[in-house]
Order: C-alpha cells, then sequence, then structure tokens
C-alpha cells in the first residue's frame, strides 16, 4: 500500500454521522473493531480487528482482511485454510468506528480457527453450585466442520 491514505480526514460530527465520506475511526493502537456475519443468513461469523493496510486492502480485493492482534501481522482471512471471506457488503456505524462486513465464506464455510462455522459456537450461562455461582461456558448445536486450524 502506497504512503497516501484511502480514507477521508475525520470531519466534524455532523459530517462523520450523516456525511458520505468514509472516515474510519481507528483507536489508539491503529486499529478498528470488525463485526463479520454471513451475507445471506445473517449469522455472526466473527469479530476481529483491522488496521488502515487491511480495510484498504479489503476494500480494493473485495476479500477480507484483517489484522491478527496475536500475531502481529496482517492476515489474508482464509488464505491457508481456502476459507476465504469474499465480501458483499461493507457497512460502518454511525461514528465509523466499527465496520461490518456481510460475507460469503468460501472451503467449508467455515471461520473459526478452531473448525467451527462461527466462533461464537459457545453461549454464557448462570453459573451452579458447583462453580460457586459463577458464569460459565456451554456448547450450542454447533458441530465442527473439520480439523482444529491452529
Amino acid at each position: 500500500m502506497s504512503g497516501k491514505s484511502l480514507f477521508a480526514p475525520r470531519g466534524t460530527k455532523q459530517e462523520i454521522e450523516e456525511g458520505t465520506a468514509f472516515t474510519p475511526k481507528f483507536d489508539e493502537n491503529g486499529l478498528i473493531t470488525a463485526v463479520t456475519t454471513d451475507a445471506k443468513t445473517g449469522e455472526l461469523l466473527m469479530v476481529a480487528w483491522m488496521n488502515e493496510e487491511a480495510l484498504a486492502r479489503t476494500i480494493e480485493t473485495g476479500e477480507a482482511w484483517y489484522w491478527s492482534r496475536s500475531r502481529g501481522e496482517l492476515w489474508h482471512k482464509g488464505d491457508t485454510s481456502g476459507q476465504i471471506q469474499t465480501v458483499i457488503e461493507l457497512r460502518t456505524d454511525c461514528d465509523q468506528d466499527t465496520v461490518w462486513l456481510k460475507v460469503e465464506v468460501a472451503g467449508d464455510g467455515g471461520c473459526c480457527h478452531v473448525g467451527y462455522r462461527s466462533c461464537f459456537y459457545r453461549r454464557v450461562s448462570d453459573g451452579d453450585e458447583a462453580s460457586g455461582n459463577l458464569p460459565k461456558l456451554e456448547p450450542t448445536s454447533a458441530r465442527k466442520l473439520s480439523h482444529d486450524r491452529h
């Protein structure tokens, strides 16, 4: 990516909330939250992060790119797993500090590195006496699509 930003500079509150210029607000670490859902079903697939380069590449290529905080590197989703995410629609929220990707997923249709279709394969429930009344995680009906992706 060249040194020139693809995005307009931040404007007034009115311009950000009601204008037509895309002026994403990256946090102090240079990241923006990216929520990804299945374009056809609306199922929440994952929440990840993008830096300016990942967001620009996503727009330029039509495929999802993210910033891996754990690896500290740009990540083209599906590059190794085959689960390429083709972006059908990209939206931003009212203050432009979050983006929403509606995608079609190639390969086996999954997106979770643990092997599930969605990263949200467990629910949080109330605790019980055995756990000291602390909330616990319970599996949903989700099944693994394939082997672990670690």
